[in-house]
């Protein structure tokens, strides 16, 4: 077996597979942004009768004027009420460029908490950060998106905004990184040096697994004398002596996933009663048996579930789910048969989601509808703490760890806005997850106030424009867009799909982002013509 499989095999989270396939083939140049990739910024730029979602949790509010000078908002204002002609006299002067935004929404960028940037499956940076940006994603965490030096080089071209890309927050494994020194033993001592030499490289945070706890607790408390965000994938093989009350207790401040929660709340066990049979590099058995702690635990309501959701709420704790990636666990064939796959999916993405031994998530050996009725009951008690979680006051955020299991970038996140309306939440408590309460995630740990995230004069000029109501029907933010009867001519039509995603008040036109990205997979296509079913 050739080394970079056997590695893959041996990975404990999807970020550390995506590592790896990073290091066995690095992502080749991302070209710099072209003359028709996005206008702007402007000196001054208007958006002109928009109804705002500004992000906080407050309702639509329209007809708005927005005004942009080069990357800043710099003023809001009402300008008259629905239905109602405006006066033009007490509108903002006019623009460079204007935006006639009638009867369209306008939102924050959203924040993608959970990233990684292709790997061996999707080796083209350009695909993957056009699916994102036509979905409205300006900002994204990388967990890592590739190589150390690589994310940091990245990042600094899209700040630049050089190429085409949201805006990027770097965090990365402990102990990783070009330079480090990888002989060393990993020891308390030796993970403070590890977090001082990535907090000199420039690194934004960690990404966790489950380390044992001495390494776990050096690790978060040098990192927050220094700064650094902390994000944790409490993998199944560490999670025993590292569950997500005790590494929140340590200081960490957001838990990804699902793994290290239930584990908190284990009833009759102090550890996952698996079977006898149970192999972790069998990835069948790592995300089959997964499922089946959903009648392992306290229940919802009991005096163990209210009292976790309160330390994590008294201590500012951050869920980030992720309930995306997993979610073909409860339908494969759905994910499977997905509308975006033949035209927007590149065939080496395609194969690498399908069964197969030697791939990460590719665990469909032999999948029954017993897997997935355990999972649709996993959903349900995960989907019950979320909510709970949120009513007490907790903050939860957006991320979709897409590149895996059938989840195609851009398309795996917008999917986590209708899961989360599914566990309960309002649409606008959704958006002001996937908006303020990302941004705040990015920004606490640097002891810095939000630089975006919410729509308000002196903020980054990072905005989503869609001509539907993302409220009434969130398919709508979809690429691929919502089917719909018309009444007026009895035809069935497709309707939504972002208009605009603007990014540092640079405008781009999120169908030409959708256009680039369907001729990257013809041309793929072409050149290695896919022999999936899934693809034409």
């Amino acid at each position: 077996m050739p080394r970079y499989l056997h590695r893959l095999l041996l990975c404990t989270s999807v970020c550390v597979a995506a590592v790896m396939s990073l290091s066995a083939q690095q992502m080749p140049p991302t070209p710099a942004r072209g003359a028709g990739d996005g206008e702007g910024p402007f000196e001054r730029l208007v958006i002109r009768g928009v109804t705002v979602i500004d992000g906080t949790g407050a309702p639509p509010r329209g007809p708005m004027d927005i005004v942009v000078q080069n990357n800043r908002i710099t003023d809001i204002v009402s300008v008259g009420f629905p239905g109602v002609a405006i006066n033009e006299r007490s509108r903002p002067p006019k623009g460079v460029k204007e935006i006639d935004a009638t009867g369209m929404y306008l939102m924050p960028g959203f924040v993608d908490a959970h990233v990684h940037c292709g790997g061996a499956q999707a080796r083209d940076a350009e695909y993957v950060y056009k699916l994102w940006m036509m979905h409205g994603v300006t900002t994204v965490r990388g967990v890592p998106c590739g190589s150390m030096d690589w994310d940091l080089g990245q990042r600094e071209l899209s700040a630049k905004n050089q190429i085409v890309a949201p805006r990027m927050f770097v965090y990365h494994r402990p102990f990783s990184g070009e330079g480090w020194d990888r002989s060393k033993p990993q020891t308390a001592e030796t993970a403070r040096e590890w977090v001082r030499f990535a907090a000199k490289k420039g690194v934004d945070g960690i990404k966790f697994g489950a380390q044992d706890p001495e390494i776990m607790a050096a690790l978060l408390d040098e990192a927050k004398k220094l700064n650094l965000g902390s994000t944790a994938h409490l993998d199944q093989m560490g999670v025993v002596r590292m569950n997500a009350r005790d590494a929140s207790r340590l200081g960490l401040g957001t838990l990804t996933h699902y793994y290290g929660l239930f584990e908190a709340l284990l009833k009759d066990y102090t550890i996952q009663p698996y079977p006898v049979n149970q192999n972790y590099n069998d990835e069948q058995h790592r995300f089959g048996q997964v499922a089946r702690l959903h009648d392992k635990i306290h229940p919802r309501g009991s005096e163990q579930w209210n009292a976790l959701i309160k330390e994590w709420v008294d201590g500012k704790f951050i869920i980030d789910p992720t309930m995306t990636i997993y979610s073909a666990g409860r339908d494969v064939m759905r994910m499977r048969n997905a509308d975006w796959h033949d035209k927007y999916t590149l065939p080496s993405l395609w194969e690498f989601y399908q069964p197969n031994r030697n791939a990460h998530g590719a665990y469909w050996f032999y999948w029954t509808t017993e897997d997935e009725i355990q999972w649709k009951k996993f959903y349900q008690v995960w989907m019950s703490f979320i909510n709970d979680f949120k009513n007490a006051g907790g903050r939860v955020t957006t991320g979709s760890d897409s590149g895996f299991i059938y989840q195609t970038y851009g398309f795996g996140y917008i999917n986590e806005f209708e899961l989360l309306q599914e566990a309960g939440f309002h649409p606008l408590e959704v958006i002001r997850s996937a908006t303020l309460y990302g941004a705040q995630a990015l920004h606490e740990p640097k002891g810095k106030p939000i630089d975006f995230g919410i729509i308000r004069p002196g903020l980054l000029a990072d905005m989503v424009l869609v001509d539907q109501n993302p409220l009434e029907n969130f398919k709508v933010l979809y690429a691929t867009g919502a089917v719909k009867l018309n009444d007026q001519n009895g035809r069935v039509e497709r309707v939504g799909g972002i208009k605009y995603t603007i990014k540092d008040g640079i405008v781009y036109d999120a169908k030409k982002l959708a256009a680039d990205v369907a001729a990257i997979v013809e041309r793929a296509k072409r050149a290695k013509p896919s022999t999936s079913a899934g693809q034409k």
